[in-house]
């Protein structure tokens, strides 16, 4: 059975807000001979941030596979695929800010990213342990939710102050 694990909701909305807050407003600064300009830049950079959230997990019995958008692509962010019977263990490593990330080692020593800012990551982690058999420490997202939470607050705040403030 194919399950998909979408980015999670608050990381989407966190950097699709934050987005919002830095550039409503350059628009409305913009010289008028810019202006058409600044619109359509800001349009098309609301399309490119929409799609570059867009990407997500899937995984068979076979195997997991990262998919992204023909954007994400074309920015660098690539589709990738690991078969679960290649999988020999996974590796956690500390990052700078004291969380950790994991990544599935092969067995020809290939180290993969194990996305973790998807939805249910419970459920994510439960169909790693049971398609390779390994069962290591609990996987957690990388950063705390409270964190994209108070993004997506402060932006959101960010967005309406600039509304009020440009409309009188």
């Amino acid at each position: 059975m194919i399950k998909k694990f979408r980015t999670l909701f608050f990381v989407k909305s966190s950097l699709i807000s934050l987005y919002l807050a830095l550039t409503i407003p350059l628009p409305f600064i913009s010289i008028e001979e810019l202006k058409i300009i600044a619109i359509a830049v800001f349009i098309f950079g609301f399309f490119l941030i929409i799609n570059i959230t867009s990407d997500y997990v899937e995984t068979s019995k076979d195997k997991i596979s990262y998919k992204t958008t023909l954007v994400s692509n074309l920015i660098g962010k690539k589709n990738w695929e690991v078969y679960w019977k290649d999988v020999k263990t996974i590796k956690s490593s500390p990052t700078s800010q004291g969380s950790k990330v994991y990544y599935f080692i092969t067995h020809k020593n290939q180290k993969v990213l194990v996305p973790q800012r998807i939805e249910n990551l419970k459920e994510f982690w439960s169909v790693i342990v049971q398609e390779t058999g390994i069962d290591s420490e609990v996987l957690n997202y990388i950063s705390p939710i409270w964190t994209y939470k108070l993004l997506t607050f402060l932006s959101v705040i960010m967005v309406i102050g600039e509304v009020i403030s440009f409309s009188f």
